[in-house]
């Protein structure tokens, strides 16, 4: 049977206390081979000495068994032995490990392990492991997560491992708390007064909801002000929405980070509107008053004797007759 690439990784998931790496995996196919190798070293240095103690058992030393005589076997006497003696394989290499157990030299497990195994390899024995889960609708999962491969319970018995462990349910973001960690994720490092400037309210409630659900982190100050406190995303943030790192979020149909620069220094320092935006003319004003034209003085013209206009006379009151005042009979 040969070797079981799916098997041993299966093994490897459980064994695991934290994600699985495919490094990890790698760096464990190279210390088993260094094993093999020094298993065979010593099984050699075994059989051309006859001597036990070479294999380097960990164990202290046992009674020693009375060893049976060999069966022939195809017709050749591998030899016997008395007791106290060790009958050494003819080819040690080929044989059974001494110090290993039968499970542990089980061929689709150890026999004929790759020397190299690709990290292309891994991943496509992993992605087949998730699709067999998936499809037989196991308990448990395979998911591909920030960190590395684990196992992760089917979201059916979400409900017992809340029991098993006492834990509350989870409780959802509210709109206004995911509306800040859209923001956070896409600009980070980010400033509690950018993230204000970009949505136009206060965010002070949801960054302290965010920082308590373990979605962002402070990752230092801006080189600004009164030096104020960035915020980013943290590996719990790339669990929450399914990827693996921030370079698989979707990209921003509204604005791109150069825009979203240049908006928020217009906010900070508005541009003055002037006579150019308002359609007026640009034409520069005098800065002082225009100065009267002064008049110069004209030539006299020579002075015409003019003679005395004769006034008239004063016209004096007719006398009354004294028999005017007589009314005629």
């Amino acid at each position: 049977m040969a070797f079981n690439l799916q098997k041993v990784l299966r093994a490897l998931l459980f064994a695991s206390s934290g994600p699985l790496t495919i490094k990890e995996i790698q760096d464990t196919l190279t210390r088993f081979h260094a094993q093999e190798a020094e298993l065979q070293a010593k099984a050699r240095a075994a059989a051309s000495t006859g001597d036990p103690a070479v294999l380097g058992a960990a164990e202290p030393p046992m009674e020693e068994p009375v060893v049976e005589p060999m069966a022939v076997v195809g017709g050749e006497a591998f030899g016997s032995a008395g007791a106290g003696e060790f009958a050494a394989p003819a080819d040690p290499a080929a044989e059974v490990l001494v110090g290993l157990s039968a499970a542990e030299t089980a061929e689709e497990y150890y026999h004929e392990v790759p020397s190299l195994i690709t990290a292309t390899q891994i991943r496509e024995a992993m992605d087949a492991i998730a699709v067999d889960l998936r499809a037989r609708d196991e308990v448990y999962f395979l998911i591909d997560g920030s960190n590395g491969y684990r196992l992760v319970t089917n979201p059916k018995a979400a409900r017992w491992v809340r029991l098993l462990r006492d834990e509350p349910p989870p409780v959802r973001l509210s709109q206004a708390a995911l509306e800040t960690l859209a923001v956070i994720a896409y600009r980070q490092p980010v400033t509690r007064g950018e993230i204000e400037s970009i949505r136009g309210v206060s965010a002070e409630a949801g960054v302290n909801k965010l920082l308590e659900r373990g979605l962002i982190y402070v990752a230092g100050r801006a080189d600004l002000p009164g030096r104020p406190i960035q915020f980013g995303t943290t590996d719990e943030f790339l669990e929450f929405v399914g990827i693996k790192s921030l370079a698989e979020m979707p990209a921003s149909d509204v604005l791109s980070n150069r825009q979203i620069d240049d908006w928020l220094k217009q906010s900070d320092n508005p541009e003055q509107v002037g006579d150019k935006e308002l359609g007026l003319e640009t034409a520069e004003l005098p800065l002082e008053p225009a100065e009267e034209p002064v008049e110069e003085p004209r030539a006299h013209a020579p002075a015409v004797a003019q003679s005395p206009v004769p006034s008239a006379p004063a016209t004096e009151p007719e006398p009354t007759s004294p028999d005017s005042d007589i009314s005629s009979t």
